[in-house]
């Protein structure tokens, strides 16, 4: 039915030379901003994301030490929600992390745009 159905549609609209693909503008396609950290700086590192899907929620966090030294962190949800939500959880473990280790500098990174604008 679904196949008619796009034949159909094909029949009663042909392509012609006027025909025009669309362009589409995506602003988050392109990098907001770039800035360079210098490896002799003091600043630690997290980086965290969040995972949702039908078998559950993940998180994780990794802080590293400005001598390399890498303190990881991963935990399973026991509720459902989104991405963002998972990702916020993610971020709250890794910073939860460097406060019991008493970090004064810390560079967090993420794949999530909305989290790393609001910090």
């Amino acid at each position: 039915m679904k196949a008619q159905a796009l034949a159909d549609h094909l029949a009663e609209n042909p392509v012609d030379d006027e025909y025009q693909p669309l362009n589409i503008y995506f602003p988050d396609e392109e990098v907001n901003s770039v800035k360079v950290i210098l490896e002799d700086t003091n600043a630690w590192k997290m980086f965290f994301d969040g995972a949702v899907n039908a078998k559950g929620v993940g998180i994780g966090a990794i802080l590293i030490s400005p001598t390399g030294q890498h303190y990881p962190a991963i935990a399973r949800l026991l509720f459902f929600c989104t991405n963002n939500i998972a990702d916020y959880k993610a971020c709250i473990v890794g910073m939860n992390m460097e406060i019991d280790q008493d970090v004064e500098e810390l560079l967090i990174m993420g794949d999530s745009d909305l989290i790393i604008q609001q910090a």
